[in-house]
């Protein structure tokens, strides 16, 4: 859960045609939610923990469970971001406005919003503590609260995106600031990085890259452009059939991948961006920028480090099947905030709410979980302005495709179910 607005991850694409039947039937159930300030009650049958993609979408399942009244979504943000739609937004394609919807126009009628944060978690006696001492408990617990961003981890941010020539897509603050920086690209290097820990739709630090160089080709600057892409990872991308797919790309558009190296300091004032050779720790390089696109550290949210529904990072600690948390039965989790070994995208969130809306129907009539979650996610991989390979796979990262072609050819189509169909499905199916 962000601090500047709620966020949902990477774009989906399997659920779509599942999430549109419960969605669309009942579209006229939902509608503007009146909040309220501080906890109405003091007790929820059900209650949730993050009103982003995850905490939406499960409790507008929980509702037709146990009746609205019975359900309560902790959440402050004023804001619900479709962030997919921000790679766009960096890229010139899509107006950040878009991406936007007071949130609660996205709660379910009648669930009650609780405009607060969380602030610690005793699952032991079934209640957690928000601002201003206020205690909720609850017969069962759904936490949904999404990835931290860390630009403070990388030195001279978050404080360097006062100046010109640098941009991040990950933030609702600085993704305007890419396009800009991609507007008035003049000559030399352009940078795009990937940091040394979990993010949030993976593929995204590379779309941004492949948009920048389609629009200097467009605008006759490509030739003065030398673009590279420094990533921590030793991979271009983790399954394999989609990363030889991105690798043709890349030689095709002779773009300089630099793997192992890592984000650590931006001197913006001098243009100048700091990696940190991790094949050789403390080993670093200087690279001057003309643009330079940041993906900031994540992890999880503060509340969750050393919580007890937490493993020893501070995921919530879930069973990868069934999404029920492996010690307390009446806990699940969903989404960025888990330790599920899946990449973190909203088409994860997708899969996982109805796997759990089916673990928590067993759980609440005293049975065991028997739907399993394979760990299913996608990312359209943006590679131009009207082209996408759609990449889907499971746990094993293995393709797990849903159309009868290859997807990982890059095709006009699938831009068009990212940029159109996607945002659509959501606001009106997956959210409801």
């Amino acid at each position: 859960m962000s601090a500047i607005g709620v966020v949902s991850s990477c774009s989906c694409l399997r659920p779509g045609v599942w999430l549109l039947k419960p969605g669309m039937q009942k579209m006229s159930s939902f509608g503007l939610h009146t909040a309220a300030r501080c906890a109405a009650k003091d007790y929820y049958e059900v209650l949730v923990l993050g009103g982003g993609t995850g905490g939406i979408t499960m409790s507008a399942r929980m509702k037709r469970k146990v009746g609205a009244g019975n359900v309560a979504v902790v959440e402050p943000s004023k804001t619900h971001y479709y962030q997919p739609l921000w790679t766009l937004v960096g890229g010139g394609a899509k107006q950040l406005a878009t991406s936007a919807r007071p949130t609660g126009s996205v709660m379910p009628k009648g669930v009650e919003w609780i405009k607060s944060r969380v602030m610690a978690l005793d699952p032991d006696k079934n209640y957690v503590w928000l601002e201003n001492d206020i205690k909720i408990s609850y017969k069962y617990l759904i936490i949904a609260l999404g990835i931290s961003l860390h630009y403070e981890k990388i030195k001279g941010l978050p404080e360097g995106f006062h100046h010109p020539k640098i941009g991040s897509n990950y933030s609702v603050h600085t993704v305007e600031k890419t396009w800009k920086a991609l507007q008035d690209f003049k000559e030399g290097n352009a940078i795009f990085t990937f940091p040394n820990t979990p993010v949030k739709c993976a593929g995204a630090p590379q779309k941004i890259m492949y948009l920048s160089e389609a629009y200097w080709r467009k605008t006759g600057k490509r030739s003065k452009a030398n673009i590279m892409f420094n990533t921590s990872l030793g991979v271009i991308f983790g399954v394999k059939k989609y990363a030889d797919a991105l690798l043709e790309i890349i030689k095709e558009r002779n773009i300089a991948v630099n793997y192992k190296r890592n984000l650590v300091e931006v001197r913006a004032d001098k243009q100048e961006a700091v990696f940190e050779n991790l094949d050789k720790p403390g080993v670093t390089e200087v690279h001057q920028y003309e643009m330079l696109h940041v993906t900031p550290p994540m992890g999880p949210p503060d509340v969750l480090i050393n919580s007890p529904v937490s493993d020893e990072i501070g995921w919530v600690d879930v069973d990868k099947e069934t999404l029920q948390h492996k010690k307390y039965p009446n806990v699940f989790g969903i989404g960025d905030c888990t330790n599920l070994p899946t990449s973190k995208t909203a088409a994860a969130v997708a899969a996982q709410s109805g796997v759990l809306d089916k673990t928590i129907s067993l759980v609440m009539k005293n049975q065991l979980p028997t739907k399993k979650y394979d760990g299913y996610t996608s990312c359209p991989l943006v590679t131009g302005y009207n082209k996408v390979i759609l990449a889907e796979f499971d746990y094993n990262a293995q393709p797990l495709e849903t159309f009868p072609i290859d997807q990982s050819k890059e095709r006009v189509t699938m831009y068009h179910m990212k940029a159109d169909m996607m945002p659509f499905l959501y606001w009106n199916g997956l959210l409801k």
